[in-house]
């Protein structure tokens, strides 16, 4: 038996995770465990809007029943328990805002030519509870999921046809972003190619003619058509064709990658499906808005937290007597210098004893290390909750740098970029930023600069926001904290 076929041999001893086909099920029991439970909130409370409801009462009784039944197949119909939807994007909340929307709206109208008087009192607490508390359920079936598939279950089993180049592209964003719940089982490679495995390690175990094979004997729930897959659009078209009876999805992944859906459009053209992307984003994040919600934001956000910020500088200059804060010329936009502030955490020379310990390296392009001698003990925990940081606010204000970006960098490190790196500084550095809640120095320095590139091509004022929201997490966790 040759290499390749013990490899197909093992694949078919797989099988798709039951969890994942149960998902629409528990997902859709959910919706109307919830659905119910706003029905009979606002049957109950009802009475307490009574300024809203001058009809005369009506039983409510097999009606509050009905409706949460009636509401689950709107959210049906309009699919949202379909498998490409549920627990990823924002389509799937959009779907669910617009099946409530339209249930409210055939409620009413039903409710109108039926000459049913409704109580409005129910009406408006059934949508105005029921729907936030649909997206909320929502919201926690999505971490619940995403948590499953970073241990290892709910997984889709992935096959990857293409040039060895453009698999491996995959692979590596599919095991970045675990929380996908893909487990890459193999490659099939064109079949002048002859690799019996991809640079990185991935097993090939066939070429694009065997897809239909491979997907039936090895219960393969997703296939992804990368770059150098196909020779034409007509056999792409021809193996999506023996594809159409197996319950796989099929998934064509452009030679793009780190680019926002925002900044895509897909216009078709005499049958032809054109990518037209936009420009990147760096320019609007240096407008005026953005700058507008900075110094209003620091501003609050110094006089919220001045009694912690106190207490802080007290406990530092009560350890050894030295200066409270730490300032260090960093890198901001289009490079130009400025001194950035920190509460101090190392001790008083540290800057002396650094050239000891550039041996103990961890990071390439920045010097972090784990239980590095130089940090004081108040620095310990002022760096483990990033309080150290908190007087980059100041920066914040003055224009120095935005609450949102990318690391600021010293001019040492600028010294060294590639010319991709030099694009980070493009917009201010931030005091927090997609580094900060992505791990920050539990990551590489290449994941590093992947996240800052990614946050400056791909700038929008919601991502700002998003981003903020998830640093209260981050900061909380401490993970990469040190």
């Amino acid at each position: 038996m040759t290499i390749m076929s013990e490899r197909r041999s093992q694949l078919a001893s797989g099988e798709t995770s039951p969890s994942l086909l149960a998902l629409p099920l528990v997902t859709a029991s959910i919706d109307f465990l919830l659905a119910a439970a706003a029905a009979g909130v606002a049957a109950v409370g009802r009475e307490s809007l009574g300024f809203v409801n001058p009809v005369p009462e009506v039983d409510l009784g097999a009606g509050a029943m009905i409706l949460p039944i009636g509401w689950v197949l709107v959210l049906t119909a309009m699919g949202t328990y379909h498998r490409t939807v549920l627990g990823a994007g924002t389509e799937e909340y959009r779907r669910v805002l617009g099946a409530s929307l339209g249930t409210a709206g055939l409620i009413g109208v039903g409710s109108y030519l039926a000459h049913y008087e409704l109580s409005r009192g129910f009406f408006l607490l059934l949508f105005g509870l029921g729907t936030p508390m649909l997206l909320l359920g929502r919201f926690a079936v999505r971490r619940g999921v995403h948590a499953a598939r970073r241990r290892g279950r709910m997984r889709h089993r992935v096959l990857i046809v293409g040039s060895r180049g453009h698999v491996d592209e995959i692979v590596g964003v599919i095991r970045r972003e675990a929380w996908l719940g893909y487990d890459v089982v193999g490659a099939l490679t064109p079949a002048s190619d002859g690799a019996s495995e991809t640079d990185i390690g991935l097993p090939v175990v066939g070429d694009v003619e065997q897809v239909t094979e491979l997907v039936a004997s090895a219960s393969i729930d997703v296939v992804f058509f990368a770059g150098g897959a196909v020779e034409s659009a007509t056999q792409l078209r021809r193996v999506v064709w023996d594809l159409e009876n197996s319950p796989v999805q099929v998934v064509v992944a452009p030679s793009v990658t780190d680019i926002s859906s925002e900044r895509v459009r897909i216009r078709p053209t005499g049958g032809l499906p054109l990518m037209h992307i936009e420009p990147p984003r760096w320019i609007k994040a240096s407008r005026w808005g953005k700058r507008a919600f900075d110094m209003v934001s620091s501003a609050v956000l110094l006089v919220m937290l001045l009694p912690i910020m106190a207490f802080t500088a007290v406990q530092v200059k009560r350890f050894d007597g030295g200066p409270v804060l730490f300032r260090q010329t960093r890198i901001g936009r289009n490079g130009r210098e400025f001194s950035c502030l920190k509460f101090r955490t190392m001790v008083v020379d540290a800057e002396a004893l650094l050239s000891r310990l550039e041996h103990a390296r961890e990071n390439g392009g920045l010097f972090k290390m784990k239980d590095d001698p130089r940090i004081t003990s108040p620095g310990r925990w002022l760096r483990r909750f990033s309080l150290d940081e908190l007087p980059q606010l100041l920066n914040v204000l003055r224009g120095d740098m935005s609450l949102v970006g990318p690391r600021p960098p010293l001019p040492k490190e600028v010294a060294t970029y590639q010319p991709d790196a030099l694009r980070r500084l493009h917009v201010r550095p931030g005091l927090t930023g997609l580094w900060q809640v992505s791990g920050r120095s539990d990551l590489s320095w290449d994941e590093t600069v992947r996240l800052d590139l990614y946050y400056v091509d791909n700038w929008s004022m919601m991502q700002d926001l998003s981003i903020l929201a998830r640093t209260v997490n981050a900061v909380l966790g401490s993970r990469g904290a040190y």
